[in-house]
């Protein structure tokens, strides 16, 4: 399958391009950016070339890997799906339900397969984690994520620095605690200092979980860990640093399986969908001070 990759940033050079160039069985078609010149650079590194027209691209591939700001990733997936390309996208897919909503029925419509990049979901460890947790009566779970921007690829990117931890790690921790608990059909928050929130999540079982997520605590602060806990006891799932392009890897492969045999997939555009509704809830909840319910 001929891909094409949408963003010239770092990770979509250093994971999306780069996995995709040396993946077995995938192609690297092409790169197109905003800023035509760091597509052709990017495009260079790989031997591809890089396209000022996204349109001119679309025509080359079979399927578009995106890494772009999700307000910039949305209508270009519309398009690329609306023109047949099947789609690897970053999450979150949009920043608000409205955009994912349609979105989800582009990609409908158009009949294409769909994955989204939810990193821990495409490792061995989550997989056993998920499969443990579906064997056990759950009487709830939490998720922590505390990052430090500051010093790393991300710490000047706009919508980051905007919408905080919420929408770019929160989805992470989404990915995990909903397959596990069930969808959320409410949400509590409490903001912390600078960008760290605190979220309840009311699942469709009537348990609850909490969620943590920060970009901005000190350095020796940082790390993460998830866990459910019920009739098994305290099943903890401790994500791996560093596995971004293997599970990339592991993404193209399921992507490329959908799209042979027309199955959807568990991270597929409309999980995606759920967990921005969760997000928008969430975002909803921080300037109420009251729980909210999620739009189904």
């Amino acid at each position: 399958m001929r891909f094409g990759v949408l963003g010239t940033g770092f990770w979509a050079k250093e994971v999306h391009a780069a996995t995709l160039a040396g993946h077995p069985s995938a192609e690297l078609a092409g790169v197109w950016g905003r800023d035509v010149a760091k597509a052709k650079a990017v495009g260079a590194e790989f031997d591809v070339p890089g396209f000022a027209d996204v349109d001119d691209l679309l025509a080359q591939v079979d399927a578009v890997s995106i890494a772009l700001p999700p307000d910039v990733q949305a209508p270009l997936a519309e398009r690329a799906a609306a023109a047949g390309k099947h789609l690897l996208l970053e999450k979150p897919i949009a920043l608000d339900v409205a955009g994912a909503d349609r979105l989800v029925a582009t990609v409908r419509e158009a009949g294409v397969a769909s994955v989204v990049f939810f990193t821990f979901r495409f490792r061995p460890s989550t997989a056993t984690w998920l499969e443990q947790a579906a064997r056990s009566t759950l009487a709830g779970g939490h998720g922590s994520w505390l990052s430090s921007l500051a010093g790393s690829p991300f710490d000047s990117s706009p919508w980051r620095q905007e919408r905080g931890a919420l929408w770019d790690i929160g989805p992470h921790a989404l990915s995990l605690l909903v397959p596990a608990l069930g969808p959320v059909t409410a949400v509590q928050a409490g903001a912390g200092l600078a960008d760290t929130v605190h979220l309840v999540l009311t699942h469709e079982s009537g348990v609850a979980s909490t969620v943590t997520v920060s970009h901005t605590v000190a350095p020796m602060s940082v790390g993460n860990e998830f866990f459910v806990h019920g009739d098994a006891g305290r099943l903890v799932l401790l994500p791996e640093d560093g596995v971004a392009p293997e599970a990339f890897a592991v993404a193209v492969d399921e992507l490329m399986q959908a799209a042979l045999t027309g199955g959807a997939h568990a991270c597929d555009i409309a999980f995606g969908r759920d967990v921005v509704a969760v997000l928008e809830t969430a975002a909803r909840a921080l300037d109420t001070g009251c729980r909210e319910s999620v739009a189904p």
